[in-house]
Formats: structure tokens, sequence, C-alpha cells
């Protein structure tokens, strides 16, 4: 067993975990660790976008849309704070590289997807996560204040007087870790791996949560859980290819197999997918399908490159036939409580991106509320790790003994 000392411990290398290390100050000593590789995370697989209020005028619509898909079971509050923060994160990201796309003109290139009463996501071909967490790591990876481990797993936290203060962690060797320090973030996002079919990678099996009731932290709304309507249908093993609903923004049409529209497309996920599910069921197959039929060539090879591409391995060319999707589970929007600057109901253990529940979502996700969500609540959180730390120095002396 080796002990670490650090300022802080972030387990989950996203973009919540990495837009976290970027916000806090370089003069603190910061470790990341990642379960597996660096890529492995879902940041990575996200295609549709990210959302932004494209002007004061878009605040109410923009605030609605996302009560109304979370079937108002939001906390408003939580809302808020993302919402008008949102251009500002925006900006932010292009000043770090992000290369969303770009009108004619140079202004911002907007998308539509389901339940969005207007185009208000920037999007980066059909690529946005891929995007933006490759910038976020690249930024990271240059600081000095900052160590990444890989293949290193978080296994518990310590505790020291009723507050967190670091984690326990096992290397791919097997060597435990403790580490110590002031604050710690879990950012190991969600639970897709525990189910058989969902767009999550595998390595996502809940491990935050399950730590957090070990201890008795808060957890909240553990049973929503949102299914995706579209993704591929295959019979092969693994984890399962997303069809991004920027596709059905676009005017990407859904079909039975008499080749009849069974719902509007841009209805919430979860009722697109009763939908799927009912029409399934009624005709008693496995998948329905999904046709481009009415998206123009050039928004197929600008906007869905990657989608077309793997719909081709697979067999099937988006510019002449509709291509089979089925529900697959795909997002958690509940996970462990927190306030809003990301804290838990344990002293300095926060919780950020989709390990959290700061109650944004509500009972379902609007589409491309993600990557905003883990952005603007990470940067609360390393704003208020800030604020506990205000003024103090890493000191090895500083930290008290601690047991798990």
């Amino acid at each position: 067993m080796k002990n670490l000392y650090y300022d802080v411990v972030i387990a989950g290398c996203g973009v919540a975990g990495l837009y976290t290390a970027l916000k806090l100050p370089k003069t603190k000593k910061i470790l990341m660790l990642s379960k597996e590789d660096f890529k492995s995370c879902d940041s990575m697989l996200a295609q549709g976008g990210i959302c932004v209020l494209r002007d004061e005028a878009d605040y109410a619509s923009y605030f609605e849309d996302t009560m109304r898909a979370g079937h108002y079971e939001n906390r408003r509050e939580s809302v808020d704070i993302m919402i008008r923060a949102s251009r500002g994160i925006i900006s932010d990201l292009i000043r770090l590289g992000v290369r969303f796309a770009r009108r004619p003109d140079g202004s911002l290139d907007y998308t539509r997807e389901g339940a969005h009463s207007k185009p208000r996501i920037c999007f980066h071909k059909d690529i946005t996560g891929k995007e933006i967490t490759t910038v976020l790591f690249s930024q990271a990876a240059k600081l000095p204040n900052v160590t990444m481990l890989e293949y290193t797993v978080m296994t518990d936290i310590l505790v020291a007087d009723g507050r967190c203060a670091g984690m326990i962690a096992r290397t791919a060797d097997g060597e435990m870790l403790h580490i110590h320090a002031r604050d710690s973030v879990m950012a190991t996002g969600g639970i897709g791996g525990l189910y058989e079919h969902s767009t999550n990678f595998p390595l996502l099996t809940g491990d935050a949560c399950r730590i957090a009731e070990r201890h008795g932290v808060a957890l909240e709304h553990m049973d929503y859980v949102q299914i995706h309507p579209t993704c591929l249908y295959s019979t092969k093993p693994g984890r399962s290819f997303l069809i991004s609903e920027s596709a059905r923004g676009e005017g990407a049409i859904l079909l039975n197999h008499r080749g009849e529209r069974f719902v509007n497309e841009l209805l919430p996920r979860d009722v697109v997918t009763e939908a799927i599910r009912k029409e399934m069921a009624m005709e008693g197959v496995e998948h329905e399908w999904l046709s481009f039929e009415k998206v123009p060539k050039e928004i197929i090879t600008k906007h869905f490159p990657n989608i077309y591409e793997t719909c081709r391995k697979e067999g099937y060319d988006l510019f002449k036939e509709p291509i089979p999707i089925v529900p697959a589970q795909h997002y958690f929007m509940g996970g462990v409580h927190v306030d809003s600057n990301s804290e838990t109901t344990m002293p300095h253990l926060y919780a950020v991106g989709e390990t959290s529940c700061n109650g944004v979502h509500g009972k379902n996700r609007l589409a491309s509320n993600s990557l905003l969500e883990s952005l603007v609540f990470a940067e609360r959180a390393a704003a208020n790790i800030m604020m506990t730390q205000k003024g103090t120095r890493y000191d090895k002396s500083d930290y008290h003994a601690a047991c798990c």
C-alpha cells in the first residue's frame, strides 16, 4: 500500500473531470484517475452536440423545453444555473480550441434535436463529444500540476471526522493507493455497463454510487434511467451504436415494417422510445427502421460522417435504404445527490457529470443538455473547492490520518 498526497483527487477523465481540473488554480496539486485507458469515457461517445442559450429571448423556451422533457421533476434552480452559464461555457470551449460548426458568415451553426422548440445545439460533425473531450484532455495533459493515471480504479473513499479525506484506488498491477486529499471529486460516469444493451462503455458500473451508499452519502432518483430511442440494431455483442437524435432533428423519419411513419420523431426521448417499443410489439419484430430519405445528402456527408461510415460497415447505405434501429439504455438521470456547487452530503466530497444528480434533468434528460450540465457544474465544483482551500498551501503535514 502506498500513500499519496494531493490537494484534489478526481476519479474520472471525461469532460466533467477534465474541466474540473482545468478550472482549479495551477498552484493546486491534482491527481486524476482513469478506470481504463483515457479514451474509454462516455464523453467521447456524445454525438449530437451541446446546448446553448442563443440569446435572452430564447431563455423561456429553453427553460420550458428542459422542464417539459424532465416531466417537471427538475430542480428549477439547477436548470436556471445551467442555461445562464451556457454561453460562457461555449465561449470558453472555443477559446480552448473546440471547433464547432460555423455558418458561411462565421457565426455558430445550430442544429435541433427532439423536444427542442428551436435549433440551439452547437456541434462538430457527429462526434461533438470526442472533439470536446480531446481538446480538454490535451489542455489538462499540459498542466505541470496535474498527474494522470490510467488503469487505476477508485475502490473507496477515505473518511476522517465525518468529512472526505481522499480516495483509495487500485492500480493495474494490484497495488493499493491511499490518496490523501483536501477535496475529492467523483466523475466516474453512469451505470450503462450493468445493462445487456447500452450505448455506454462496459466499464461504467456505478462505482461512485456504490461507494457513496456505503458511507451514507445521499443518492437521488436511482430509478431514473433514460433509454435512447434510436440505436443501430445488431445481433453482435458489445456496446450499442447510437444514432444521434440530431439525425431526426435534421429530418430522418421512423418507419415500421410496412414503411409507415408511426410517431412524431421530435417528441421527448421517452415518448419516442415508448412508441417504438409499442410498434415492435404490435408487429412482432426485433427492430424498426430509421430513414434518411428526407435528409439532404450534403447534411449526411457533413453532419453525420461517422454515422454514415459506421452504418456502411454494417451493410447499410444511408443514401439508399433505411437502417434498423432499436432502443437501448443510454443515460442515468439519478446518481449521487449534490447541491448547486456539486458538493455531496459529505463535506469535501464532490460529484460531477453523469455520476451526480443535481436535478437539471428531472425524470428524462433533454437532448444535448448532458455535456453542458457536466461542464457547468464541474466549473462550480472547482470554484467551491477554491473557496474552501483559499489561502491554504499543499503541506503533507496538514492531512489528518484517515481510515476507510
